[in-house]
């Protein structure tokens, strides 16, 4: 699997669809200004040539009906908003489409732990994105290097008072992106890169800060601190905090700020009412710190050696291709924003409309992938058995008590594109850790849920300074902070990783076994749902 491939062909279809567009929109002005100018001018007269051979006449006149369908002029006919581009909704990179479909949730085989609360219920669930991979180290770690760059840009920023050597644009890019997200300029471009893929909201480059070039070579703040001893000095640990001597950013200061609507809010208030508010308060502003816990690798575990993960896991290259893990709820959803607005920023620049924010799926969107078209299968795989017919493992899982699947040499979490895809074209809906969903968690969730895109939304918010004035507020109890998770994952015995197997942790835990991926529905019909 080389998904720097599948991102070559999406750039270019991207490419070739925006290219399209703006060629049809210069076609529909050329033609519209000529049906203007027909409609002055009188009807239009063809040659001799024409109306004397009745094949060519009939072809001229097919032409002309052809080349001017859906495009009259002002003749005060109801005729729709015209120039609109069509829209096709390309394929984003390392995403797989999981089509429309109707299938059973609930346990695929017996209720082992005889609780009869997951009733077997038919579900419709709409079309939509997923990552065929669980989210790796490294692109979560392109989140944490945002954050670092903005936070550093701030900095720096606020110490040159936005007009030595940093200065803000003249129209400052709104904010909801991310923490202090601004177009920054240098005098010597040196100093800053850019990335190709960012954007802001005026479709200018973010540009990130040049690290391997030394910032205390020429410019200093207007206080006569150099960039380079101020970044230390609001960034770094200090003092007593310093482990040998090394410089090391503080985590406790990379937070992420975004906002979002609470739509759900929004709409279960009488519409009356609703007219008559305030529209502030639907909108909700978040600050979540990003760094993931390294530290779950030995808190999991009690009278267990795992030091060498917490110390290696989430930064070194060698774990590049790993799912993250040490993330919680709220993390996963503002790296689900993040992601949105990365895209977005782009495609606002070369002139397409938006498309679906990413997010966590529901846990029975969640479900219906995992079971990859299949009706009442066990496992993705199909099932019902936990290995194939040479004995080899299909899914990192512990199959035994004090066996981690050492035999295939999947103790830990493993590759992300280990093992074999299920029929969807997604990689470990099974085992290798378990997954993040947006529904909270109920014991009898299939009852009560709806039977088109089932889902129970509960959001209570995580980062308050007064946690019990916030829970009058969302009027939440805080036992329902607990998630869904779902597909088992290392640790777990082969009962979890069924399809049908559902289990939840609190949504401000962090786990060594729990990752996530992202979702984005498809807008419209695709022509892959009538398979």
């Amino acid at each position: 699997m080389k998904l720097e491939n599948i991102g070559k062909l999406t750039s270019f279809h991207i490419f070739a669809t925006s290219q399209a567009l703006y060629l049809k929109r210069n076609i529909i002005t050329m033609r519209n200004q000529l049906m203007d100018f027909i409609a002055k001018k009188g009807a239009l007269k063809m040659p001799k040539a024409l109306t004397a051979n009745p094949t060519l006449r009939l072809f001229a006149m097919a032409t002309v009906a052809v080349f001017f369908a859906g495009c009259p002029s002002d003749t005060g006919d109801l005729i729709g908003v015209q120039g609109r581009s069509p829209w096709l909704h390309p394929q984003p990179p390392g995403m797989v489409y999981v089509r429309t479909g109707t299938f059973h949730t609930g346990q695929g085989t017996q209720d082992v732990f005889q609780s009869y609360l997951e009733p077997n219920k038919q579900m419709t669930v709409t079309g939509f994105w997923m990552d065929e991979t669980e989210i790796t180290n490294n692109e979560y770690r392109q989140f944490v290097h945002h954050v670092i760059d903005s936070l550093a840009r701030a900095i720096l920023d606020e110490e040159t008072g936005g007009g030595v050597h940093l200065e803000l644009a003249k129209k400052p890019v709104p904010p909801e992106a991310g923490v202090a997200l601004f177009t920054s300029r240098v005098d010597d471009p040196d100093d800053l890169e850019y990335d190709p893929n960012a954007f802001d909201n005026e479709g200018n480059p973010i540009k990130y800060i040049n690290y391997d070039e030394p910032l205390d070579k020429k410019y200093r703040s207007k206080n006569g601190d150099n960039f380079d001893e101020i970044l230390y000095r609001r960034m770094d640990y200090q003092g007593a905090e310093r482990f040998r001597f090394k410089r090391q950013i503080d985590t406790r200061k990379l937070k992420y700020h975004y906002q979002w609507q609470d739509l759900a809010l929004a709409a279960n208030i009488d519409r009356n009412k609703y007219n008559a508010m305030n529209r502030e308060r639907f909108l909700v502003n978040e600050d979540v710190l990003v760094y993931p816990d390294t530290l779950c690798w030995i808190r999991d575990f009690t009278y267990s050696y795992n030091e060498p993960m917490a110390r290696q896991y989430f930064w070194h290259p060698r774990y590049d291709d790993y799912p993250v893990v040490g993330v919680n709820w709220a993390q996963a959803r503002a790296f689900c924003h993040w992601r949105t607005h990365l895209k977005e920023s782009y495609w606002n620049r070369i002139g397409l409309p938006n498309t679906e924010d990413f997010r966590l799926p529901t846990e029975y969107e969640w479900e219906y992938a995992a079971r990859g078209g299949r009706i009442g299968n066990r496992f993705p795989w199909g099932g019902p058995y936990a290995r194939n017919s040479k004995g080899c493992m299909l899914a990192n899982f512990k199959p035994m008590r004090g066996d981690y699947g050492a035999s295939d040499g999947g103790v830990y979490p493993v590759r992300v594109d280990s093992y074999f895809p299920n029929d969807f074209g997604l990689y470990n809906m099974s085992g290798n850790v378990s997954e993040w969903t947006s529904t909270a968690w109920d014991e009898t969730n299939n009852s009560f849920v709806h039977d088109l895109n089932g889902n129970y939304d509960i959001y209570t918010k995580e980062h308050s300074e007064d946690a019990k004035e916030q829970q009058e507020i969302m009027n939440v109890p805080i036992s329902r902070k607990r998630k869904v998770i779902r597909g088992g994952s290392w640790k777990d015995v082969a009962y979890f990783i069924e399809c049908g197997a559902r289990t939840s942790e609190y949504q401000d835990t962090s786990k060594s076994y729990v990752g996530f991926r992202c979702v984005q529905s498809y807008i419209g019909r695709s022509n892959q749902d009538t398979k």
